[in-house]
């Protein structure tokens, strides 16, 4: 990489390492090194390391494995990571279990491996728990620059988002890329996302695997719809960094992040000289939410005039191949497509392979197009459908025209979207904290009470131990009631509800057939808009979530649901229920009358000021459902699961 610095390998026995000089011990350098790669066994590397602080160094990198991700199999890699630590003591040290840096802008590699990285003057940072993940992206041939790779491995001193956060405060760097296994420091992790939104640098990251400790032994309906993923991707919604689920569309979201940031909304104009690739283009946006606005007048007339009678004008265009080669009609026809309600133009562009082709009639239409953008202001992007159509010598021509070089029209789509992802709005903190251990569950009317003394509306209701118990309290009622069976989580499935019940007579006679020791009779709720659900549940590596979704017996089956960190106001609980499917339900749907608004959005907010009482302890909260009426919103049926401190 062009490090002009000195280079001093330490070897107990040899006198030269890669034709350079070496020492026997870091006593014997010439000088205190900056940086050290320890490349040694893992019982070695803790004295290295001692003798690399005691010199003053100024930081290591710890290759070598065999610590805490192995305890299971060597019995005393946590003992040796803590003598890591303590063997650091304040010297920075990445790892262990990491390959360590490829830092390309000053030309220094701290690396063990082969690796595909080359020099720029700026670039993205790519930030990888996995240090093979880590190496095959450095091979990309994409056109993107590549600023700095570091890996992290067992995050044992410094972690993830510690060294996020510093590669973000270069003014070299411009975006940030993280592959994700798990986020040991959620706090730290709300440090980065407020670094990056200070330096107004985004973030994507891609989070693998699914945490079981996520899963924990709920007893609701909630469980079905949340975990460890349904959280992590909360939490990155909650602090502005896009989400991606492939290493492609990683690389393709840093490529926009890099050449201009986010963008405000997934709007895009496309041209194309094949009517295949524009179908294709909308039919692949469409189930991505990227959006193809209509032509305007302006628009539509500025096209008409460059193109002629004889081509149909739409977005995404077509424009046939009548201008082609013609680069001032090209001009003209892109700078028209251009010139609307978009956050992004498209030219759709494969490139012919060298061996059977020439591409120079390919890179008149790349004039053409980054003419259009100069013209207009408008950003635009050079779309390949497959990756191997935008060969890296093509993407690099893209850049160095100011146009931004994409690649498959499936990966630059998903890019699209995770680029219009919003930045992070307001910088809560998210409620976290250790997991309780397992305490004991409420029953119905202990959880309804205790989240009514929060604000939230229950029907009435009373409690009775024997049938006779049942009916009397049906005949105070005095209108149809509901009867529940107590003791069972899930009572629907159990036949412990039966509802509509008329009389104290047909209340006595169903309860003796449920045959329960404790039942609860409850007025009716009628008129029902919706019926919505409210879960609570805690994920140890994200905080406590809210789920909210369709409710009642069918929660399973619709699984439409979405997920919010907690805390959240008003606005966020408004915004999250106009992305469920039954919003049209709760709005009314072909003239029936719509759910109060309000009403649902502060039973939710009683729901969370209960959880906010108790965050200590709560394992899970539930209400399914919350019964949705034209002036009010009444919880039928609840659940609470209490953790106990030590």
């Amino acid at each position: 990489m062009g490090f002009d610095g000195p280079i001093w390998p330490i070897h107990p026995t040899r006198a030269e390492v890669g034709g350079e000089v070496a020492y026997p011990t870091p006593d014997h350098l010439p000088g205190v090194p900056d940086a050290s790669f320890v490349a040694i066994n893992r019982e070695a590397t803790v004295d290295m390391v001692r003798r690399l602080r005691d010199i003053g160094a100024g930081g290591a990198i710890c290759f070598a494995s065999g610590f805490r991700e192995a305890e299971a199999e060597t019995g005393n890699g946590t003992a040796l990571q803590d003598a890591l630590l303590a063997a650091a003591g304040d010297m920075p040290f990445l790892g262990p279990n990491c390959y360590g840096l490829l830092n390309l802008v000053d030309g220094v590699v701290l690396w063990p491996d082969v690796h595909g990285a080359v020099r720029c003057d700026r670039g993205v940072a790519i930030l990888s728990q996995s240090s093979n993940i880590a190496i095959n992206l450095t091979m990309q041939t994409r056109g993107l620059p590549v600023a700095f790779v570091v890996t992290v491995g067992n995050q044992a001193q410094t972690g993830l988002a510690e060294i996020g956060a510093t590669l973000l405060a270069d003014p070299r760097v411009t975006a940030l890329g993280l592959y994700i296994e798990g986020i040991g420091d959620l706090a730290a992790f709300e440090v980065l996302a407020t670094v990056a939104q200070a330096q107004g640098k985004r973030i994507v990251a891609l989070k693998a695997g699914v945490s079981e400790a996520a899963q924990l032994a709920t007893l609701s309906h909630t469980a079905s719809l949340a975990g460890s993923a349904a959280s992590a991707s909360a939490l990155f919604a909650r602090l502005g960094v896009a989400e991606v689920t492939s290493l492609s569309t990683l690389l393709e979201t840093l490529k926009i992040f890099h050449q201009g940031g986010g963008l405000i909304a997934p709007r895009i104009a496309a041209a194309s000289c094949s009517g295949g690739e524009a179908s294709l283009m909308a039919d692949t946006a469409a189930p991505r939410g990227v959006q193809f606005p209509a032509l305007t007048q302006t628009q539509a007339s500025a096209l008409r005039a460059a193109l002629g009678p004889k081509v149909a004008l739409a977005n995404p265009l077509d424009y046939h191949t009548y201008i082609w080669a013609d680069v001032p009609a090209m001009t003209a026809c892109f700078a028209a497509l251009l010139d609307g309600p978009i956050e992004m133009g498209l030219l759709v562009l494969d490139w012919p392979r060298a061996d059977r082709g020439d591409g120079a009639a390919w890179d008149l239409a790349l004039d053409a197009f980054a003419a259009a953008v100069q013209q207009t202001g408008t950003r635009g992007a050079v779309l390949a459908s497959l990756p191997e159509n935008l060969p890296e010598a093509c993407a690099l021509a893209c850049l160095a025209r100011g146009l931004l070089p994409l690649s498959g029209i499936e990966t630059a789509l998903d890019a699209i979207a995770a680029a219009a992802t919003p930045a992070m709005g307001r910088p809560a903190p998210i409620w976290h904290g250790p997991v309780p251990a397992p305490g004991r569950t409420l029953s119905e009317a202990e959880a309804k009470a205790a989240l009514a003394a929060h604000g939230l509306p229950i029907p009435r209701s009373e409690a009775a131990l024997t049938p006779e118990d049942a009916a009397a309290a049906a005949a105070r009622m005095g209108d149809p009631v509901a009867l529940k069976g107590s003791g069972v989580a899930h009572k629907t499935e159990a036949g412990l509800v039966v509802l509509g019940l008329k009389t104290p007579e047909a209340v006595q006679m169903v309860a003796q057939r449920m045959n329960v020791g404790a039942y609860l009779v409850e007025e009716m709720i009628e008129n029902v808009v919706a019926e919505l659900l409210i879960g609570v549940t805690r994920d140890p590596a994200h905080g406590l979530m809210l789920t909210l979704g369709a409710g009642g017996q069918l929660t399973e089956i619709w699984h439409d649901a979405t997920h919010l960190l907690l805390p959240v106001t008003a606005g966020d609980i408004d915004a999250a229920l106009a992305r469920l499917r039954i919003a049209p339900l709760l709005a009314g749907y072909r003239g029936k009358p719509a759910a109060d608004r309000r009403a649902i959005v502060a039973a939710i907010l009683a729901v969370q000021d209960y959880v906010g009482a108790y965050r200590d302890q709560v394992l899970e909260v539930e209400v399914n459902p919350l019964l949705c009426l034209p002036d009010r919103a009444v919880a039928a049926d609840a659940l609470i699961q209490l953790g106990e401190r030590d």
